[in-house]
């Protein structure tokens, strides 16, 4: 059913864009990257948080971690990572198939410019095996998300 949401968003904005389909789950960042033959940091990854209130998504970097003291700043209030259920019920997409595509929900969808520095990105798209390539300006486009900087490399700590 969401894998279904998402291809019905890209047949209507992008159908040019295929979905990937992969026998075994992707559902993990490193599962995601294994399967699709790309490094980590290459993986877009949708994170569901709550600031004040207000769900939102953060797309970013599969090797990138939600920096506390950025996002605090970003969107003015302690962020709270959602639980899958609410995820589940928001999105339409399961944990681990999360993308800011074919939402059940309108939310706003942020990406990170940990992004930025590849030329072609994959997202989940719905499912928990399912993604898409996508440069990172298009995939910011068709989800209508601003650009942030509240993430930092796994290197470097973060939350």
């Amino acid at each position: 059913m969401s894998l279904d949401s998402v291809r019905d968003f890209l047949r209507q904005h992008a159908p040019d864009i295929t979905v990937l389909e992969l026998a075994d789950s992707t559902a993990t960042v490193a599962e995601a990257a294994a399967g699709h033959g790309v490094a980590p940091a290459q993986i877009a990854k949708t994170l569901a948080i709550s600031v004040n209130g207000q769900a939102m998504l953060v797309v970013a970097g599969g090797e990138a971690r939600l920096d506390n003291r950025l996002a605090r700043a970003r969107f003015g209030g302690k962020v709270r990572m959602l639980p899958a259920d609410e995820v589940a019920a928001l999105t339409g997409h399961p944990v681990g198939g999360v993308c800011p595509f074919g939402l059940r929900t309108p939310l706003p969808v942020y990406c990170d410019v940990s992004l930025r520095r590849f030329a072609e990105v994959l997202p989940a798209a719905g499912s928990r095996n399912s993604a898409l390539r996508i440069a990172p300006e298009r995939l910011a486009a068709l989800a209508g998300a601003e650009w942030v900087e509240v993430c930092r490399d796994s290197s470097e700590g973060g939350a």
